[in-house]
């Protein structure tokens, strides 16, 4: 059996919106972050067994990064589905186009995957 309640996101929206909002970021930009956030943590939840996945954004020299970190020692794959009509399997793919970095990392506990993305985007 399967928890169906869904973490809330939304302090780390605003937080990354008002980060980006207050150094000038474009809107296209901010969006695009906020879009890139939502994939990761929702995959933190939904595979990585997190129900209140950790996120850190880190602001410095015109480049973000954020960080999103789970129990599941699982690195993940960006692939497309092998049903391109599937409704879901996209997301990493996703992350990948509207990020300039991205990656996922072990930790002792866990794992942190991780993007990036420049103001001038």
């Amino acid at each position: 059996m399967r928890a169906c309640n869904l973490p809330d996101w939304s302090s780390a929206r605003t937080e990354l919106s008002d980060l980006l909002t207050s150094a000038g970021w474009r809107p296209s930009v901010i969006s695009d972050a906020e879009l890139a956030l939502h994939e990761v943590f929702v995959n933190a939840w939904r595979h990585g067994g997190t129900l209140a996945p950790v996120v850190v954004l880190a602001l410095a020299d015109h480049r973000l990064r954020v960080s999103v970190a789970d129990n599941s020692p699982v690195l993940p794959e960006s692939r497309l589905p092998d049903d391109l009509l599937s409704l879901s399997g996209r997301g990493l793919f996703l992350v990948q186009a509207l990020t300039h970095r991205f990656g996922a990392e072990p930790r002792k506990q866990g794992k942190v995957v991780w993007f990036e993305l420049e103001a001038s985007a």
